[in-house]
């Protein structure tokens, strides 16, 4: 064996036990368990930058829209607890809803559905968001607002002023 060989095995034996010293350490479990919603993100955002750059299909923005929705989405549950996907399950329709509408502004030969559907979806998960919304703590800020206003039309605030 010649000495170049003999450094490169030299190198891949190190990194070799580099890998398998932070694997026993745990540092591969933290960034799996804490970063894998990049492996949605990322793919979603390159899928937006091939298209910009004008080497995909206006159909590839489809599922970047997609994959970029769900990828912001399960980072936030990751970040703030699983939980949350129990009201902000409507971004799931919302990812749908977005994919649909890039591809359809983009597309030169418009399928005359894609920017109906992708509304009418879009709509849905709004309302969704509302009805989920209603479910949590906003109900209170809501009861608050209504209270408030009526107080406000009773005293008088809401009448238009004689004399002008």
């Amino acid at each position: 064996m010649n000495m170049r060989n003999e450094k490169a095995i030299g190198i891949f034996i190190v990194a070799a036990g580099i890998f398998i010293l932070l694997g026993k350490l745990g540092v591969f479990g933290f960034i799996g368990r804490h970063f894998w919603p990049l492996l949605i993100l990322l793919p979603g955002i390159a899928l937006h930058a091939l298209y910009y750059a004008r080497i995909s299909p206006a159909w590839s923005l489809f599922p970047a829209g997609m994959l970029t929705v769900y990828g912001i989405l399960f980072g936030i549950t990751n970040t703030w607890g699983g939980g949350l996907m129990s009201s902000l399950w409507p971004a799931l329709l919302l990812g749908i809803a977005i994919g649909l509408l890039e591809y359809g502004l983009a597309e030169r030969h418009r399928p005359e559905f894609v920017l109906p559907a992708a509304l009418a979806i879009g709509a849905l998960s709004i309302v969704l968001f509302g009805f989920t919304l209603l479910h949590t703590g906003i109900i209170y800020v809501l009861a608050v607002l209504l209270i408030l206003g009526g107080i406000w039309l009773l005293l008088g605030r809401g009448r238009p002023r004689r004399g002008w």
